[in-house]
Formats: structure tokens, sequence, C-alpha cells
């Protein structure tokens, strides 16, 4: 089996992570995997805020907790150092669909780099909020953005774990 393909299959929602920093080479890495995701007439529709600075990615936790309903000592990052949150401009009609590709990518990079990762939604209403655009202000990103996800890496701090078995009625064949 191909690289990629091990990648794909090996790849686990991480949900502790060690608190140790990913060196900044590999986040690029990870990044720039991001940045190749297929778009809707390859328009780029996505962004990518890379978070490493530990103030706003505990600001950011504990906002996306509050949307969680939960408190604000609850972490739904799990500890991960590295916080990517991927955005697209809404003005694009596939939008949704090519921030989710990034997201994809970014997971699968990850795992090929030997980062765990997961994603975390409520970057929707994070960004919507007044704290999340004067946040998006104060990084100079103008225009209509909607927070498609956050991809959280870290180095796994839990075993891995083995995938489910796929279901059987996940394909259909039309011969």
């Amino acid at each position: 089996m191909g690289e990629t393909l091990t990648a794909i299959k090996d790849r686990r929602s991480v949900r502790k992570f060690k608190s140790d920093m990913i060196p900044k080479e590999i986040i690029n890495q990870i990044i720039e995997a991001g940045t190749y995701a297929a778009t809707g007439m390859d328009r780029q529709s996505p962004i990518i805020i890379a978070v490493t600075n530990k103030e706003l990615r505990d600001k950011l936790s504990k906002m996306n907790a509050v949307f969680m309903g939960k408190d604000e000592s609850f972490d739904p990052f799990y500890g991960a150092p590295v916080v990517l949150i991927v955005l697209a401009n809404k003005a694009m009609p596939t939008y949704i669909y090519d921030g989710s590709l990034v997201m994809g990518n970014l997971m699968v990079a990850a795992q090929d780099l030997g980062i765990g990762s997961c994603w975390i939604h409520r970057a929707k209403e994070e960004f919507e909020s007044e704290e999340g655009k004067k946040i998006l202000k104060e990084v100079g990103i103008e225009g209509e953005y909607e927070g498609i996800g956050h991809c959280v890496l870290g180095y796994a701090d839990t075993p891995k774990t083995e995938a489910s078995p796929r279901k059987d009625s996940y394909v259909y064949y039309i011969e």
C-alpha cells in the first residue's frame, strides 16, 4: 500500500496531547499540505491561521468551551499546543467543501509526519462572535469568512487505537 493510503488508514482523532511544541518546520509542512487541497474552480477560498501563541490558544479554547456549553475550564483542544484554524470565504459557492478538504489534508499530513490531530468544531460560532471578529481584525483578516474548523496538533499522549471496521454498506458499485 502507498504511503498516502497508509497515512489515511492509520489516522485517528487524538483527544489527549503532550504539551511539547511541534517544530515550526513540521507545522509548516502540515500547513503546506492544507494549501494544496482541492478547491472549487481552484479559487482557493480557505485561509489557515496558525496559532502557536499560548495566550491566544487558551483564549480560543475558552471561547470554544462556552459555545460547546461547557465551563471555560474545559479544554476542547485537549491540551494540543498548536491550533490551525481554517476559515473560508463565504462569497465562494464551494467554501464549506473547500475548507473541509483543507482540514482533511491537514490531518492526513499530520499523521504522515508523526503528529496527532483532531478536528474541533465551533469555529463558525467563534468567528461570528464580536470577540472572534476582533481577533480576525487584529490579525489583518478582512472579508466574509466562516470558520470551518480547528485542526489541533500535537504529540499524542494516548496509545494508538485501531480503526473500527468499515460498515458493509459503505460502497455501492454500479457496473
